[in-house]
C-alpha cells in the first residue's frame, strides 16, 4: 500500500524537496507527495511541486477565519485520501481538528534540539545563547508548541566562528537527513509511540 503523504509549506520548501528526491531515487518507498499546500501565494516550495508532478495549493487565509482555514485544509486531505500530513516550514500553528483527524500522522521538522529553543528562530535563540552544540528534531504534532514526541534528532557542533547564517545552513543539511528518514520509518511502520517516547522498529 502507498502512503499518501500531504505537504503544508509557507516558504523555499527545501525540506519538501528533500523527501520528493528520497522517494524518487527509492530510498523512501511505499509512498507518495501527492499534496502540498502553503499559506502564501509566493512559496517557492509550490513551484517544487508542480515540478515533480504535486498538485500544489495556494489557500488565502484572508478567506477564513482561524478554524474555517483549518476546515478547508481538512477537506483537502480529505479529498486527497491523505495517510501522512507533514509540515515542512508552515509558519502556523495547528489547530486542534486537524490535530485529532490525524493523531500521530502529522510529523514536523524543527531546527533545535527541542524541548530546546522551541517557536521561531530557533538557530537564532540557539546561537545567542551560547550553546556549544544545536541541531534538529522531527517530532509528531500535538496542541503544543513543538512539544509533541521525539521522532529522530540530529547535533551539529558550534564552531567558535559561526554567525548564525553558518549554523543554520549546517543544521539544515541534517534536517534533509532526518526528515526522509522520519518518513521513511512511518512509511514502512517502523514507529511506535509509547507516550512521550517513540520506538524505532527499524
Amino acid at each position: 500500500m502507498t502512503v499518501k503523504i500531504a505537504v503544508l509549506v509557507s516558504g523555499r520548501g527545501s525540506n519538501l524537496q528533500a523527501i520528493i528526491d528520497s522517494i524518487e531515487r527509492g530510498y523512501i518507498k511505499d509512498a507518495a507527495v501527492n499534496l502540498v499546500i502553503s499559506n502564501k501565494a509566493d512559496a517557492y516550495a509550490l513551484e517544487r511541486a508542480r515540478k515533480h508532478g504535486i498538485n500544489a495549493v495556494f489557500l488565502d487565509p484572508g478567506r477564513f477565519d482561524r478554524s474555517g482555514y483549518d476546515r478547508e485544509i481538512l477537506k483537502l486531505l480529505n479529498n486527497y485520501d491523505v495517510d501522512l500530513l507533514l509540515l515542512a516550514g508552515y509558519f502556523r500553528i495547528l489547530g486542534s481538528e486537524i490535530i485529532e483527524a490525524y493523531r500521530d500522522r502529522i510529523l514536523n521538522i524543527h531546527p533545535s534540539l527541542l524541548p530546546a529553543f522551541k517557536g521561531l528562530h530557533a538557530q537564532r535563540q540557539a546561537f545567542e545563547y551560547g550553546v556549544k552544540v544545536a541541531g534538529c528534531t522531527v517530532h509528531y504534532v500535538d496542541e503544543g508548541l513543538d512539544s509533541g514526541p521525539i521522532i529522530l534528532q540530529s547535533c551539529v557542533q558550534v564552531l567558535p566562528d559561526d554567525t548564525e547564517e553558518t549554523l543554520t545552513g549546517r543544521i539544515l543539511e541534517q534536517e534533509h537527513i532526518i526528515y526522509p528518514e522520519a518518513v521513511r520509518l512511518f512509511a514502512e511502520g517502523k514507529l511506535k509511540v509509547e507516550g512521550r517516547k517513540v520506538r524505532s522498529l527499524d
